[in-house]
């Protein structure tokens, strides 16, 4: 491991993100422009080296990041996007970040980064402070015997996807993966590599990515609808917390009117999410999306919960993104493919499989207009909330039992004392 030479900077284009960071974005704008937030970013396993080691070009990266704009022919791409409206293409036309709404700083070994300032104009780092670490992180190991590696690897799972089309009977729904791994990959350029990879090789198989860039550049389908922030913020908005969920998806029925119609399971628990997805949610969202807990248990309680509404599950998708590998995938696909339409996101196993030990980090929002904010995942592990009093509440309003193992939650970082919507400095 060694320090790395001098290298063009991470992120290329304000595109270089997930789609659904967009399709938030819009909706949070028409909805809530006035929100305050605030993001915490944290790292839930041991890294090979201490990642404060990074401050120093991540503030460089930062810098680089908050220089860039839209150019006209993104915002043209953007423009084509059917779901895209034409007065955010006007906000995003005049929009950059602002510096002062991200502070890094060293707790010990531990890297604190927090972003703060109005949801509209902070949302956006998410992704690429995620990007930057990994690739800043892995430009310390040796990038050729990781590429070679990575190159091997996926070519087993081109190999072992085409022996599946060969050797297995047929479904009666098709296998269809895409690529969800942008926040973890190994850099830019192999992820290009990878998705441009699949694209010739596996066409019918490998529909589409996360990642708006490469979307435009390798004419693939741009992937995603919500993400657990869009929901959380609503615990924080004005409406009742019982009914915030119920509240979150009428918004984004009425904003998207039919498209974008995958919604996201696990903000409170599957358990809570279907007692408020009711038929008239079922009837308008196409499908649904699970990034915690147990895949099969999961997915058999959504389709009880169609049969239960007397809705054809076949008319609907399960898409099934938390932690995947392509044996996985495939082994879900067994379970389920001939009970519904299905999708699987697999991130880190396609962008950052490389037969390094890889990071798992996460930017996660904590408050909103002052007030803390939480995700109660299926997964205990995954649960985060930087307030024990709002999260007993929580479990308590949706009826949540606590898990009987410990720790209970994620902490982000200590919280700060500078009032909310203050500007930080670094």
């Amino acid at each position: 491991m060694s320090r790395p030479e001098t290298h063009a900077p991470v992120i290329r284009s304000l595109l270089e993100t997930d789609l659904y960071k967009f399709t938030m974005w819009q909706a949070m704008l028409h909805r809530h422009p006035q929100a305050q937030a605030e993001y915490r970013f944290a790292c839930r396993n041991t890294p090979q080296y201490p990642l404060t080691e990074l401050m120093d070009d991540l503030s460089r990266e930062l810098d680089h990041l908050c220089a860039l704009s839209f150019s006209a022919g993104e915002l043209d791409y953007l423009r084509g996007l059917r779901f895209i409206k034409s007065d955010f293409i006007d906000f995003l036309r005049i929009f950059r970040f602002q510096r002062d709404f991200i502070a890094l700083r060293a707790d010990g070994d531990r890297l604190e980064i927090i972003i703060r300032g109005p949801q509209v104009h902070v949302m956006g780092f998410e992704i690429f402070v995620l990007a930057m670490v990994n690739e800043l992180y892995f430009r310390r190991f040796d990038a050729e015997a990781a590429i070679e590696e990575g190159r091997r690897r996926l070519a087993l799972k081109i190999d072992s996807l085409r022996v599946f089309a060969r050797d297995e009977a047929p479904r009666r729904h098709p296998f269809q993966f895409f690529d969800f791994g942008l926040r973890r990959r190994f850099s830019g350029e192999w992820h290009r590599e990878v998705l441009a990879t699949l694209k010739t090789e596996l066409p019918d198989v490998f529909r589409g990515t996360s990642n708006v860039l490469l979307a435009r550049e390798l004419d693939l389908v741009p992937i995603g609808t919500m993400a657990h922030e869009y929901l959380q913020s609503y615990q924080a908005t004005g409406v009742r917390l019982r009914d915030h969920q119920k509240a979150a998806l009428e918004d984004w029925v009425q904003e998207y009117r039919g498209d974008l119609g995958i919604a996201l399971t696990d903000v409170i628990g599957m358990d809570a999410f279907l007692a408020d997805f009711d038929l008239y949610f079922a009837k308008l969202f196409d499908g649904l999306r699970h990034d915690s807990g147990d895949p099969v248990e999961w997915g058999e309680k959504a389709l009880a919960h169609y049969e239960q509404l007397r809705i054809d599950a076949h008319t609907k998708r399960l898409v099934f993104s938390d932690a995947l590998d392509m044996p996985k995938a495939l082994a879900l696909y067994r379970h389920f493919a001939d009970r519904t339409q299905l999708g699987f996101g697999i991130g880190t196993q396609l962008s950052n499989d490389m037969g390094l030990p890889t990071l798992n980090i996460v930017v996660k929002l904590t408050h909103v207009n002052g007030q803390p904010v939480a995700k109660l995942s299926d997964s205990p592990g995954k649960t985060m909330c930087e307030d024990q009093t709002f999260l007993a509440y929580l479990r308590q309003v949706f009826k949540v039992p606590t898990p009987v193992t410990t720790p209970l939650t994620t902490p982000l970082a200590t919280p700060l004392a500078t009032p909310l919507a203050t500007p930080l400095t670094n």
